[in-house]
């Protein structure tokens, strides 16, 4: 077995150990197998100015190659124009099949046509692509339970339980890009958890801005939330008003808004500390500053395993069989429930960074200063 093979062993290994649903597959007239059933694999990123992207476009890539594909992979640089074009050269190409993260994912309806026309099976990656009915898979972790550790981090950190409506906990939220459909799991799942400390008068949020449409940010764009957050201090935190934390779905954004309170005095003044902050992806510049007790906490993916899960699904298409143990009843697209493989993702704060980053690879010593 040679080196490239057993990090291929390796990353499948992390997908089983992740609990997904994905079981197994049946066997399906129609389809090649062996190696006939090798091909040109079409895969397209949202974007390569964020770590995580990079390393979920390499996880694919490098796990389809393995097991003997062509792999044309793309970033889109945020740019919707330039995702279109990519998908269409790729369906001119003859790609088998596409796997798309998109940026906007109601932007593609003529493309997912193009390549239904052109029986080109698509796979939704990580986002789901949206009011159309040519989305044959869709590949993530379970946003709903993300959102809902995004609202646990401030349950146990900002300890709401204890709280009580005479002394009300302060916070401001933030929700991810109103156009990604994932922003939606998150912001119900996490508002699900905080709902009851709302209802009971122990959290309160002083802008009253909650609604998801007005506390979203477009593209996840961090100095678009860092904007935000200085003008939420500066509108609604005078005098002895003092943030206790923050919703926050995006490690960018996280760092973002901490050093929006920063600016204004918060770690450096007495009584007013940071405040706590969430987030997610589990980026190497949050996880430093978990471990320098600034940032709270991040909601690990391990896009290992979203790319191993891709590349089993992928590979299974193209030998002609059905997967099997799909989720047929959390995502609807606006136009079909859309078969979902979901994996699980795990809360990391300072007492785990060991065991849950470091010890499973994912970062390494080296990368967090250590």
């Amino acid at each position: 077995m040679n080196c490239k093979q057993k990090s291929l062993m390796a990353v499948l290994a992390l997908v089983m150990a992740a609990g997904i649903a994905f079981v197994g597959c049946q066997k399906e007239g129609g389809g090649q197998a062996g190696e006939a059933g090798k091909g040109l694999i079409g895969v397209v990123m949202p974007t390569r100015s964020e770590e995580r992207w990079i390393k979920d476009g390499n996880a694919v890539k490098e796990g389809l190659e393995n097991l003997g594909y062509t792999v044309d992979l793309q970033y889109s640089d945020d740019d919707i124009a330039t995702q279109t074009r990519q998908i269409d050269d790729m369906i001119t190409k003859g790609v088998k099949i596409l796997v798309i993260a998109s940026i906007d994912g109601s932007a593609l309806s003529n493309q997912l046509e193009n390549a239904a026309a052109s029986n080109i099976p698509v796979i939704s990656y990580d986002r789901l692509l949206m009011q159309s009915p040519n989305v044959d898979y869709y590949v993530s972790f379970d946003n709903y339970k993300v959102g809902g550790q995004m609202g646990d981090i401030l349950i146990t950190g900002l300890k709401l339980d204890d709280a009580s409506a005479a002394n009300p906990v302060i916070v401001e939220l933030f929700a991810g890009s109103p156009d990604d459909n994932n922003s939606v799991g998150f912001y119900q799942g996490a508002m699900d958890k905080l709902q009851p400390y709302f209802d009971r008068g122990v959290l309160r949020v002083p802008s009253g801005q909650i609604d998801r449409a007005v506390i979203g940010t477009l593209r996840w764009d961090a100095a678009e939330a860092q904007k935000r957050m200085e003008n939420l201090l500066s509108a609604h935190y005078s005098g002895n008003v003092v943030l206790n934390g923050i919703l926050s779905p995006y490690d960018p954004i996280s760092l973002s808004c901490l050093e929006a309170c920063k600016a204004v005095g918060y770690g450096s003044t007495p009584g007013k500390p940071l405040p706590l902050v969430g987030g997610q992806d589990c980026i190497v510049a949050s996880v430093k500053s978990i471990l320098a007790g600034e940032q709270y906490a991040t909601v690990l993916k391990d896009t290992r395993s979203l790319g191993a899960a891709t590349v089993t699904l992928v590979d299974t298409l193209m030998r002609g069989e059905t997967p099997t143990g799909l989720d047929t009843t959390s995502y609807h697209n606006g136009a079909k429930i859309v078969p979902s493989l979901l994996l699980d993702s795990v809360i990391v704060t300072k007492d785990n960074v060991q065991s849950a980053v470091i010890d499973t690879g994912y970062h390494t010593a080296e990368a967090l200063g250590l």
